[in-house]
């Protein structure tokens, strides 16, 4: 029977489920030309404002210059430069932990250390809202899997009780699309009582949690032996490209030695490690971006009650807008776009049926009066959003 891609791609366009890419033209930043249209964006990852800061941009030049442009290999063979391990040096100092391991990506990261530490025999435990690397990962380890309610210490003591073999549970630090923090104090409580690991996977958390940026883990003051696995993503608030995974030195040789997904691929350009090198400098030294970012939250919240506008319980740089329906979610994201505000509508399968929104993302590099421009535009749009259809998105 030959492959209807056809019908798979209408049926999509019409539960306005149907993802296009805008195409940027030019640099990160909060003001941004997509498709030809200059726009007020306020959906990027790029927490602290560092994607396009000068010093990082100069830093990835001269790394080309002194490195040149490709890994060449991969790590095992020749291609681990210099500045590959003086950033895995940095991070590991950075996250208070003995070794760092570099990867090309997060969803890299989350699969390799997975599946080099749980298998078939085991079991692996994992919140119903992980990101989907985290997900994939679990299925792929072969090792017993089963999810947890969403933050819910209970249902995972629960899980605990029936677990076999060696068990790793697995949470996002910040929840992507909700924004909300995993209680990691209970959760690693329940873990260490049944001799569990936890895994977190702080993408969104490195940066703006912490009093120094060191994200989740800082933010609740955990260690180590309360977090052995610890994976950060460097595209987001560092502001460049790649991931990291941070534990002891036991952990960081079983991945160099059994994660395939760090073993059979070529090195990150070494020029990126230049520029996350100091990327991690800035990030560490100028914590006024931290203090402006959390500002801009809390007038966000503020202003977003105002207006009466759903939120998640969500502290974070994440803001997502709760609307119910795809249709509507897209329909605001338009009246938006409108008024040049770029905002990203998160529909199903990406959220749960029934849970579309707008994903605000704030950043250091926004300023006080570029986020009451989103307010005020989210005000006069908000009352004409159309009521949803009878059971749209059910």
């Amino acid at each position: 029977m030959a492959f209807d891609l056809a019908t798979r791609l209408a049926e999509r366009r019409a539960a306005h489920l149907f993802r296009q890419r805008p195409l940027l033209d030019g640099p990160q930043g909060a003001e941004v030309r997509v498709d030809g249209q200059s726009l007020l964006a306020f959906c990027s990852n790029d927490y602290l404002g560092l994607a396009n800061h000068p010093e990082v941009v100069a830093a990835l030049r001269a790394g080309a210059e002194q490195w040149g442009v490709g890994g060449g290999a991969s790590h095992l063979v020749i291609g681990h430069s210099t500045p590959h391990h003086e950033l895995e040096e940095a991070l590991a100092e950075f996250t208070g932990r003995p070794r760092a391991l570099l990867f090309s990506t997060g969803y890299m990261a989350n699969l390799a250390a997975v599946t080099a530490l749980v298998g078939q025999g085991d079991t692996v435990l994992e919140d119903r809202l992980n990101h989907a690397s985290l997900l994939d990962a679990g299925l792929l380890s072969g090792a017993r899997f089963s999810r947890y309610l969403h933050n819910d210490a209970a249902s995972l003591a629960s899980r605990l009780e029936k677990a076999t073999g060696n068990t790793l549970v697995v949470t996002d630090g910040v929840f992507s699309m909700d924004g909300d923090l995993a209680d990691l104090p209970a959760l690693c409580a329940e873990a260490r009582r049944n001799k569990a690991w936890v895994m977190v996977d702080d993408a969104h958390g490195f940066g703006p949690l912490g009093a120094n940026g060191g994200g989740i883990v800082e933010h609740f003051g955990l260690g180590l032996d309360d977090v052995p696995v610890l994976v950060g993503t460097l595209g987001k608030a560092f502001g460049t490209a790649g991931a990291f995974v941070a534990g002891s030195e036991e952990l960081i040789e079983t991945l160099i030695q059994f994660a395939r997904p760090y073993i059979y691929t070529t090195s990150q350009p070494p020029a990126v490690a230049c520029a996350t090198l100091k990327s991690l400098e800035l990030l560490r030294s100028e914590g006024w971006r931290r203090e402006h970012l959390n500002a801009l939250i809390a007038r966000f919240r503020q202003g977003a009650a105002e207006i009466g506008l759903t939120l998640m319980d969500s502290p974070t740089p994440i803001q997502p807008i709760l609307v119910g329906d795809s249709a509507r979610a897209m329909q605001l994201s338009a009246m938006l776009k409108e008024r040049g505000l770029l905002v990203g509508a998160i529909r199903p399968p990406t959220v749960p049926a029934g849970s579309a929104r707008l994903r605000v993302t704030l950043s250091a590099a926004h300023s006080e009066a570029q986020l009451e421009r989103l307010l005020q535009a989210l005000a006069e749009c908000w009352p004409l959003l159309a009521q949803p259809e009878e059971g749209a998105d059910a």
